[in-house]
């Protein structure tokens, strides 16, 4: 596409944003009417560690979104020499599961606990045998269940929980929503409905009735929508808090909110069934598209959907480019060191690349890169290890190859 028919298309309001929120940058995308990128933005940012929680602090969510959208509205100047005030279609997505439990004032009444956190074991244990379904440790669910089992007061308060993405759409929209992906990481879900298992809600207000809490589960958890369902509008509030300059107009149609599992499958072309994919980066997880759902519980495989709402097959470990990355960090700091500073970027490459060099057992080497704590293998809190024996062959090439093969082996 020409530069002036792209130029037309972004000053008549028809390009469409889609900004995600993942666990180490927010990416902002604007596409063209045939989804090809034209433009984008970014911004980093970093989970903290905080009272034993996995956690990022909602002020900077809003930070990193505005500057990701302010990032993609210079480029589309310098590159375009026009400006976004309309959008034929705007969405969001992020990092699924996790808790964010608000009361009736919208207040948070906790901490956001992502989906790194390994602190929900005895919930997700006892709902598994419940349901007769597995609920991974991640999900809302579970850490709603948990915070009950602890008898957390703020639970009494609850008027709403919902994830990352669900909180951006609804602080945007007003509206409580989820894309059905995002959904079946709060709650299991009907792929036969595209609706939350309803014999399960209703099993879980039985289990919680002697508490007397003053909600039912239904009514605090966001409304399910499948992909190409309007999802709302953006409001003007929601207008200037995504665009501080005031120069985007209020109005713009709304995709349901979805998570990274359901981002992953689209990009990869991966939501028909018999097709899967893999997704690499601060956590790892393979997805396959099934016929039908699993015979019987299988507490490594976690069920999820396809934004359309087919089941899902996910196999989820929290832990994978972390340790590399803080490895990465450090050699930066040698190189600058001897003067010969390096990026970030370079410092990966080079680890990677190094990597095929090494010796196919990595020279006796072993990485454990467990930053976080591990549900699969019941590792309730990060321990990141690097160990030889005095014999080993220490070097660059099996340094980096051991790493490599850490982050895969999780």
């Amino acid at each position: 596409m020409s530069r002036e028919r792209i130029r037309k298309l972004i000053a008549d309001g028809q390009a469409v944003l889609g900004i995600e929120l993942g666990s180490t940058r927010i990416k902002a995308v604007l596409i063209d009417d045939n989804h090809n990128p034209i433009a984008s933005g970014s911004h980093t940012w970093q989970n903290l560690y905080e009272n034993g929680i996995w956690t990022y602090r909602l002020e900077d969510v809003w930070t990193g979104i505005q500057d990701s959208y302010r990032e993609l509205c210079l480029e589309v100047a310098e590159k375009y020499d026009v400006e976004i005030t309309n959008l034929k279609a705007l969405g969001f997505s992020a990092m699924m599961h996790g808790y964010l439990p608000f009361d009736k004032n919208g207040s948070l009444l906790v901490p956001y606990r992502t989906w790194r956190n390994t602190i929900t074991e005895k919930a997700a244990s006892e709902l598994t045998s419940l349901f007769d379904f597995n609920i991974p440790q991640r999900w809302c669910i579970a850490h709603l269940y948990q915070a009950i089992l602890n008898e957390e007061p703020h639970v009494a308060d609850i008027d709403f929980i919902t994830t990352l993405a669900g909180y951006v759409h609804w602080q945007l929209s007003g509206e409580k929503v989820l894309g059905v992906g995002d959904a079946s990481g709060v709650f299991p879900i009907d792929s036969n409905k595209n609706d939350y298992n309803s014999s399960m809600i209703e099993q879980f207000d039985e289990l919680i009735a002697p508490k007397k809490y003053p909600w039912k589960l239904r009514n605090i958890l966001p409304k399910v929508l499948t992909a190409g369902e309007k999802a709302g509008e953006l409001t003007p509030e929601g207008a200037k808090k995504l665009d501080p300059t005031g120069k985007l107009r209020a109005g713009i149609p709304m995709a349901p909110p979805e998570g990274d599992a359901g981002t992953g499958m689209v990009a990869t072309n991966s939501v028909a069934v018999r097709t899967g994919n893999v997704s690499a980066g601060t956590s790892i997880f393979a997805m396959i598209v099934l016929e039908k759902t699993l015979s019987r519980v299988y507490e490594e495989v976690d069920m999820v959907t396809t934004p359309s709402g087919k089941p899902v097959a996910m196999v989820h470990c929290n832990n994978c480019t972390s340790d590399i990355d803080e490895w990465a960090r450090m050699l930066c700091g040698f190189a600058e060191a001897l003067g010969q500073p390096c990026t970030f970027y370079q410092a990966l490459d080079a680890l990677f690349y190094k990597a095929l060099d090494g010796d196919a057992d990595c020279g006796g080497l072993v990485a454990y890169n467990y930053l976080s704590g591990e549900h699969n293998v019941g590792l309730e809190e990060g321990r990141p290890m690097f160990v030889r024996l005095p014999d080993a062959k220490f070097t660059f090439a099996n340094f980096a190859r051991a790493h490599l093969y850490a982050a895969i082996a999780t």
